[in-house]
């Protein structure tokens, strides 16, 4: 079978078919809000020709691999069989760090709130994620279209139903309890199948449901494959930058704010120097970078970057940080939630981080990136004086929230979880018009 391109083109107006046909090339999805189209291609000068299409603002290729043939005919992932959940519902370590037991007795979350986890999907069956899952607005968006059959938005992994557990498990006197135990969740599953690639259609795709749906928050704990980071002056990845962006723009200008995993490799995102693990989807080299080079989504103006803690109070010793550039930080190691088929498991990561202000989001008016950066600094709610940031809780949180009212990215105890990132696999097809990045995404290290 011919190889095929995956490109996403940036375009002043839809234009859908007739680029694609006229110009040796299938328009595969088309995002008309945000200007953005996925076109797939055998053809080698298929981006070289869409660029001088009068129109065509840019186009880039989204992989260095070929599109899969699960693509065209996507398989519904498997519906595992349900373990009974245990009786009791013990406070975790995790959770009292952050005081979650108390939060809850203020606000347990309201089930009007639906938080989006982009991930590798989310098994809807399990005891502890059923009463709060919302199946009408999950979805799957591997390979960038949305396949709405039921069923489609299921795990891949592990990764996303351990976040999903995290976020809204619910308070049933079973199994664990999330931050957010009132809340409602739908599962966009933006990883496809087999390898767990995060590329930037399949992000696009999952921005612009969460805007269309209603979605408050997503929670994003990935970063845009095949670049770990996707820099302006490459022109594959400049395409990928100005794609994701509108997609995330659009979601925000809908109401939802993004929340984003930091990653996981004690890398200083305020001083980027090189980037050893790109492309993930085929032979990665070492490349010289700078800051103008982002991780994608967790840099994009708007995200609220988290990176994790230990088990005290100091930085995780896997956990990304940089000063500037990294927002909140939450508790990361060793965190219990759910797993598909009824388990539970362990993961350290940012991935497990970010679900504290995922869902800290129940709050309402919902918080902006800035309102969040301030109500968790030490002097919020505003005093005479103001004195050096003490931890913020969830229940500090809420507090402040309440009275002011009226980025897998996972790891275990050991870099684990969903592999750093698979040997390339054979597909059939390449996509091209915008790029996805960087090492494996489920930002948890740790196995299920």
């Amino acid at each position: 079978m011919r190889a095929v391109d995956c490109r996403v083109a940036h375009v002043q107006q839809a234009r859908g078919p007739q680029l694609g046909k006229q110009y040796l090339g299938t328009v595969f999805s088309a995002y008309d809000a945000i200007g953005v189209i996925v076109a797939h291609s055998a053809s080698s000068g298929f981006a070289t020709t869409l660029r001088s299409v009068p129109g065509v603002q840019q186009v880039g290729a989204t992989r260095t691999s070929d599109v899969p043939a699960d693509a065209y005919n996507p398989a519904l992932p498997a519906d595992p069989a349900q373990a009974s959940t245990p009786a009791g519902e013990s406070v975790r370590a995790d959770m009292s760090q952050i005081k979650a037991d108390q939060a809850w007795a203020v606000n347990p979350g309201s089930p009007s709130v639906k938080v989006g986890i982009l991930d590798t999907g989310v098994d809807d069956r399990h005891q502890d994620l059923a009463p709060n899952f919302d199946a009408a607005d999950s979805v799957s968006c591997a390979y960038g279209k949305p396949d709405t059959r039921a069923g489609a938005w299921r795990d891949v992994d592990t990764h996303g139903t351990h976040v999903a557990g995290t976020v809204a498990a619910a308070k049933n006197g079973k199994g664990v309890v999330g931050v957010a135990p009132g809340v409602k969740i739908a599962a966009v599953r933006v990883a496809e199948p087999g390898n767990s690639f995060f590329f930037a259609e399949n992000t696009i795709c999952g921005f612009v449901w969460a805007g269309d749906h209603g979605f408050k928050v997503t929670n994003n704990s990935y970063y845009t494959d095949p670049w770990q980071f996707n820099c302006p002056d490459n022109i594959d990845q400049a395409a990928i930058i100005e794609g994701v962006k509108r997609a995330q723009e659009y979601a925000e200008s809908k109401g939802s704010l993004q929340i984003a995993a930091a990653g996981n490799e004690n890398y200083d995102l305020a001083h980027k120097t090189t980037d050893s693990a790109s492309p993930n989807d085929s032979t990665p080299v070492t490349r010289t970078i700078t800051n103008a080079c982002l991780d994608i989504p967790t840099e994009l103006p708007g995200v609220v970057t988290v990176s994790a803690n230990g088990t005290g109070v100091t930085k995780a010793s896997f956990s990304n940080y940089g000063q500037g550039v990294i927002d909140v930080a939450a508790p990361g190691s060793n965190v219990y939630s759910t797993v598909p088929g009824g388990g539970y498991g362990s993961k350290s990561g940012t991935s497990m981080a970010t679900r504290t202000w995922s869902a800290w989001q129940h709050s309402s008016p919902a918080p902006s990136r800035a309102s969040l950066r301030r109500r968790s600094a030490p002097g919020w709610p505003p005093r005479p004086t103001t004195s050096p940031a003490p931890r913020t809780t969830a229940a500090r949180a809420l507090r402040r929230t309440t009275r002011s009212s009226a980025k897998d990215r996972s790891t275990p105890s050991r870099p684990s979880g969903p592999p750093r990132r698979p040997a390339r696999t054979s597909r059939t097809s390449r996509t091209s018009p915008l790029t996805t990045a960087p090492p494996w995404r489920a930002r948890s290290l740790s196995p299920a």
